[in-house]
């Protein structure tokens, strides 16, 4: 790839957070840059008074065909399906189409270490650069969480470390691989944009697809979706697992993380589970994982510890907003598909209000009803779901005999002032929605806020009321 950017023209389409980021870096570097967005431009006014000092070209409401004329780059934010007409025929013209995430990958000076999986990524990033930082190495970590990569990408050096997440509607573009990549797992999700399992799962090997003999894969060994990709490793490959020892990687043993390197030839405990503050089996895998990509960029097992013991999460993942009158109210609003509010259940053993809905991506909801009406006390449903969730749960209450309570609300602010009124001493209200925000928030994240706002909000009408 062309890494000058200079008097190059660059459209890019979608203007949220990676689009932006990319156009600054690339106006800042000498292309010639063009926004494309279907919104319009008293929508998008906030983001283009920010760039307001760069020469940047809008075309707002629509992707034209002429947009092409003259470009050298089409840049996809990851919101933007890539088989709309405007992509499909700048591959027919040879135009190089790629995302900010990848065009950042093939300038980092530094070791990058990619991290993808259906579910799991964000805690596993996050922790991975904490154990980085602990071992006093200076670290970025961002991509699909948090702040675009390219955003800082100058001040980077070849000492850093760079932790970088990646979505499949990143990595399906992709022509490159990091050093070290991981995929954690691949279970159904984004069928809705990808079609098929067979389409998804291609899509995410991209992260290992480019690697040569220097390379390192991590896969969790629990998992056959990821497992499936082992034979697409040129380099080294190294597995983690919760469920059996492995020869190169991190398992658990005798109450114990345990990390066992075939280039050293020897075992040492990493961390008793019981110093692990991340609740769930699934937390425990995203531990192992972390602890097999550290000691594959060379941080100590001491660094580890310290890291992992002080790790409370990442936001919206399992997140304890608050305790009120003895009810905890958890945050699990990344919680996008039904595999992923399976594991929140399975965390826990307390008495359980769960707030479940969103809008679905055509999956598949069978095992998540059966545990619902097993396990659930009160499911409070809301957002487009809702009645889809309604059936398959009364379907399955009567089958099972079971005696679950469900309840239907409009919207999410309903949903808590439902369980607020319902919950005892004792309860957990959780946010697991199994269904994006797309239905009524930008991103699982915003709603994510405005449930804790929300839950604030009981706590300060119950304080009144005193």
């Amino acid at each position: 790839m062309n890494k000058d950017l200079t008097g190059k023209q660059i459209v890019i389409l979608g203007f949220a957070r990676q689009g932006k980021a990319f156009a600054q870096f690339a106006a800042q570097n000498g292309a010639k840059v063009i926004i494309s967005d279907l919104r319009s431009p008293d929508q998008l006014q906030d983001s283009m008074d920010a760039l307001q000092d760069l020469e940047i070209e809008y075309v707002l409401g629509n992707h034209p065909l002429s947009l092409l004329e003259g470009t050298d780059l089409l840049v996809v934010s990851g919101g933007v399906p890539v088989n709309i007409p405007l992509v499909q025929a700048a591959r027919r013209q040879n135009i190089t189409v790629s995302n900010d995430s990848q065009e950042f990958a093939t300038r980092c000076p530094a070791g990058i270490v990619g991290i993808t999986g259906s579910a799991g990524k964000s805690t596993t990033t996050a922790l991975l650069g904490e154990i980085a930082r602990a071992a006093g190495r200076r670290t970025w970590v961002g991509g699909n969480i948090g702040r675009p990569l390219i955003a800082d990408l100058e001040e980077m050096q070849p000492g850093d470390v760079v932790v970088q997440e990646l979505s499949s509607f990143q990595l399906e573009i992709w022509q490159y691989s990091p050093p070290v990549a991981a995929v954690l797992n691949i279970t159904p999700n984004h069928l809705d944009r990808h079609e098929s399992m067979a389409a998804y799962s291609h899509a995410k090997a991209n992260i290992l697809r480019y690697q040569d003999e220097t390379g390192i894969t991590v896969l969790s060994a629990d998992n056959p979706g990821a497992m499936e990709l082992a034979p697409l490793t040129k380099g080294r490959l190294r597995l983690f697992s919760i469920e059996r020892e492995v020869r190169d990687g991190a398992f658990v043993r005798d109450g114990f993380v345990w990390l066992r390197s075939l280039s050293e030839d020897q075992e040492k405990a990493v961390i008793s589970m019981a110093d692990i503050k991340l609740r769930g089996l699934h937390n425990l895998s995203n531990v192992c994982a972390a602890v097999t990509l550290a000691d594959s960029i060379d941080i100590p097992i001491s660094a580890m510890a310290v890291a992992i013991t002080q790790f409370n999460g990442v936001p919206h993942r399992l997140e304890l907003v608050k305790t009120i009158n003895g009810v905890q109210y958890v945050n699990d609003s990344i919680a996008t598909a039904p595999e992923r509010a399976l594991a929140a259940l399975a965390s826990y053993d307390e008495p359980l209000i769960l707030l479940a809905g969103g809008k679905d991506k055509n999956m598949v909801w069978d095992a998540w009803a059966s545990q619902v009406t097993k396990q659930v006390k009160h499911v409070i449903l809301f957002g487009a779901l809702t009645e889809m969730l309604m059936n398959r749960l009364e379907q399955e209450n009567k089958s099972q005999g079971g005696s679950l309570q469900i309840s239907r609300v409009e919207d999410l602010p309903s949903a808590v002032h439902l369980a607020a009124a319902v919950a005892e001493e004792g309860d957990i209200v959780l946010l697991s929605p199994g269904g994006t925000s797309y239905d009524a928030y930008q991103d699982f994240e915003e709603r994510g806020r405005h449930f804790r706002m929300l839950v604030t909000e009981i706590d300060t009408d119950q304080r009144k009321a005193i």
